[in-house]
């Protein structure tokens, strides 16, 4: 996907940029991803087990996309589900995994269709074996013309053993990266329990280029959010959600008015529990960098005004989860010198109450650092970073949410 625009402009505190150091916090969780590994993911799935994927380059030009499951303390021993001279590698558009309650995995990655320097597929494949072996990759998408971007996949559960999927496809869009006519499109299928994929719908005809898509599953349905683009270059968030089994036409989140004629490579997150959905995003909007909160008490079908929670100098890269209280988690990454960032967690109230920021690591800001991740399982937090360099390594760690700071 096009990345032409990076935000450099800094906005006047929200409020104060101290944090809580994680040491008394958060206790390192032992990870099965080895040197020169990075670009996590992770999901529960509905008997809180957690599963991992990440990538690793084995080679000059080689990497794998890898998986574990960690079952109460242990991890299962990684296995491999693609591994190839062709990945297409990308440090804000990384594999994915999710386990339908059937136990069936399912995992995608993006793999190059032809000549051209941004083209390529959304390749997925499944492991009915708890990840000992997988499928051969098949594409997710009908567009096979190898020419065109598909990416940012966001996966989902329903029923039994149904997968879902949404993602950034490039079809329409014609005459080269940086130079194409034509928009980037938000397309949505299914898939199987034999792997083939359902009929595709498309749920928006023009859309941010290089945005992360995310979702969620509230008590009416699955609730999508991603960067929307207007006709004149206003980028804010939407959402698109099912009402009586039908997409629903896309809808604003809020309307932060941010206009820019790049894509900024920041999409936003969003997490559900029956009627109540939270989404987190960065803009830009009024030359003012924020991580922005809003709340819906109807399954996305409205949201409040927002809250914004970072401490005054945001690089965006956002994650969110909802707590056992109703309360929520949300990450980011924080700069505190132009190449030097932090890792942040912070509660955020339904109300709009914030507690103190936590400081989860310190890394560099630049691309390789990736986007940091965050799930609930049972009564813990874990959350997962790249720490780039020559030996990049995914880290992880682990905090009881009894431990988050009050809310005030």
């Amino acid at each position: 996907m096009r990345v032409s625009y990076i935000l450099l402009v800094v906005g006047a505190a929200a409020c104060s940029s101290a944090a809580t150091p994680r040491e008394s916090l958060f206790a390192e969780l032992k990870g099965p991803a080895g040197p020169r590994s990075g670009e996590p993911f992770l999901s529960v799935d509905a008997r809180d087990r957690l599963h991992m994927t990440w990538l690793e380059q084995t080679g000059e030009s080689t990497f794998a996309v890898r998986y574990a499951r960690l079952d109460d303390s242990t991890w299962s021993a990684p296995s491999t589900i693609a591994e190839r001279t062709d990945l297409f590698v990308n440090w804000a558009d990384f594999p994915a995994v999710v386990a339908s309650p059937s136990g069936r995995l399912v995992a995608h990655w993006l793999q190059r269709s032809g000549a051209g320097k941004y083209a390529y597929d959304a390749r997925v494949a499944q492991s009915v074996d708890d990840g000992r072996t997988w499928s051969a990759g098949r594409r997710l998408h009908t567009d096979s013309a190898g020419a065109s971007e598909h990416g940012f996949v966001a996966l989902w559960t329903s029923g039994p053993d149904q997968v879902h999927a949404a993602w950034l496809d490039g079809r329409d869009m014609s005459g080269g990266h940086g130079e194409s006519r034509g928009a980037m499109s938000l397309r949505y299928t299914s898939i199987g329990p034999d792997g083939a994929t359902g009929r595709e719908d498309a749920l928006d005809l023009r859309t941010c280029e290089c945005c992360q898509v995310n979702a969620a599953v509230g008590a009416s349905g699955p609730i999508v959010v991603y960067r929307d683009r207007s006709e004149s270059d206003t980028r804010d968030i939407a959402v698109v959600r099912t009402v009586g089994g039908v997409w629903a036409s896309p809808a604003p989140v809020h309307n932060d008015g941010w206009h820019v004629e790049g894509c900024p490579v920041n999409g936003p997150a969003v997490a559900a529990h029956g009627d109540t959905a939270v989404v987190v995003w960065f803009t830009g909007a009024q030359d003012t960098a924020r991580v922005r909160v809003a709340w819906s008490m109807d399954g996305g079908a409205t949201f409040g005004p927002p809250v914004r929670v970072d401490g005054g100098s945001p690089a965006g890269r956002v994650d969110v989860e909802l707590l056992p209280d109703g309360s929520a988690a949300v990450v980011w990454l924080e700069r505190v010198s132009p190449e030097r960032g932090d890792v942040r967690l912070r509660r955020v109230g339904a109300g709009g109450a914030l507690g103190t920021m936590v400081t989860l690591a310190s890394t560099p800001v630049a691309r390789p650092a990736g986007f940091p991740k965050l799930v609930r399982r049972g009564g813990d937090l874990i959350a997962a970073w790249t720490v780039p360099g020559d030996s990049s390594r995914v880290r992880l760690a682990r905090m009881a949410t009894s431990r988050l700071p009050a809310l005030p």
